[in-house]
């Protein structure tokens, strides 16, 4: 039997590896280890601040574009052949909705009935949209302007008829000398005449003539009076009504 004391000393029991999440970097028994959980993403102010100022940009844009878009608006339309230089009546005007720019001179629906009474300044058909423009209340003759009635023999005018707004010249036709109509020289038309008409009769006079009023200069009046009232004349159109 031994004589020696038992030896005395310290047992030491290493733990486990704490991982920085708390858990332990060893496993346990049958138990597998737990994955890391994901950091959360780190958002970067940059993007967000492009996102925010992008969406801004988009509001104002539609913005923009809603203010210049056209839009349907109630405006006075014409319903009836009106000559220009005639009366308007409550008769030949209507209303209607409709789309139209910024740009196109309309007028509105609620001023309907104030147009009666005005005179055409321009033909209006039936149709077109009524322009401020399209209104005056001075009826012709204008400043530097006369008003001349010619009777013309139908077979003088065009198949297709005159209508007001139209510009024609007239031109002085030989008589049966060979000479113009009044062979005075002062008072009779030696070159065409430019003139509008300003409007056409609607049935021939007691002689089976037409009757057109013809706008003319002022300073031509007198000579277009003396040579159509000769009835050696002819009207030229140079350019249909408007």
């Amino acid at each position: 039997m031994s004589s020696h004391p038992p030896a005395v000393g310290t047992a030491f029991f290493p733990e486990r590896d704490v991982a920085p999440n708390g858990t332990s970097s060893g496993a346990a028994p049958g138990k597998a280890p737990e994955r890391l959980r994901g950091l959360p993403r780190r958002r970067r102010p940059a993007m967000i601040a492009l996102a925010v100022a992008m969406a801004g940009a988009g509001v104002l844009v539609s913005a923009a574009i809603y203010q210049k878009a056209d839009h349907q608006v109630s405006v006075v339309m014409v319903t009836r052949p009106v000559p220009a230089g005639a009366v308007i009546t409550a008769a030949d005007l209507g209303t209607a909705s409709v789309t139209v720019g910024s740009s196109v001179h309309v007028v509105p629906a609620a001023q309907l009935g104030q147009e009666d009474g005005q005179i055409a300044a321009a033909t209006l058909q039936p149709g077109t949209l009524l322009a401020p423009s399209d209104l005056t209340t001075a009826q012709p003759p204008a400043a530097g302007q006369a008003l001349v009635p010619a009777s013309v023999k139908p077979t003088l005018l065009p198949a297709s008829g005159l209508a007001p707004g139209s510009q024609v010249l007239v031109v002085p036709t030989p008589g049966d000398q060979g000479q113009s109509g009044t062979g005075t020289g002062a008072a009779a038309l030696t070159a065409p005449v430019p003139a509008v008409v300003e409007a056409v009769g609607t049935a021939p006079d007691s002689d089976g003539l037409d009757v057109v009023d013809l706008l003319v200069r002022s300073a031509s009046a007198a000579a277009v009076a003396e040579q159509v009232s000769t009835g050696q004349f002819a009207l030229v159109v140079t350019k249909r009504g408007s």
